[in-house]
C-alpha cells in the first residue's frame, strides 16, 4: 500500500488522507503492533477530535476512554498521545502530552 505523504515526524501531511489501511500501513512501516486496545484508542481519538475539534490532552483523553495514564503509557511505550494521533490521522498534540 502506498502511504501518503508524511512529515517529518511520521504524521500525514493531509489528514484526509488517512484511512484505517492506512493508519495500519503507517504504523508496519515503523514496526509498531496495533492491537485491539491501541486501535480502540486510535477510534476514540478520531472521536473525540470529530465532537470536539481539539486533541485533547493525555488526562483527558485517559478519563474519556476510561482507562488510567499510567497503564496507557504502559502500553504504548511513550506519551501515549504522539502514536495515537499520528497513526489516527490528526494533528500533532499540543503541550504536555
Amino acid at each position: 500500500m502506498q502511504i501518503p505523504e508524511r512529515d517529518g515526524d511520521g504524521y500525514l501531511t493531509d489528514m484526509n488522507a488517512w484511512s484505517p489501511e492506512i493508519a495500519r500501513a503507517m504504523a508496519e512501516a515503523d514496526a509498531v503492533n496495533l492491537d485491539e486496545v491501541k486501535w480502540t484508542h486510535i477510534l476514540k481519538a478520531r472521536e473525540y477530535f470529530e465532537t470536539y475539534s481539539v486533541v485533547p490532552p493525555i488526562r483527558k483523553f485517559a478519563k474519556y476512554v476510561g482507562e488510567d495514564q499510567k497503564d496507557m503509557f504502559k502500553l504504548w511505550m511513550t506519551g501515549p498521545m504522539k502514536p495515537i494521533t499520528k497513526y489516527g490521522g490528526l494533528p500533532k498534540p499540543t503541550g504536555c502530552v
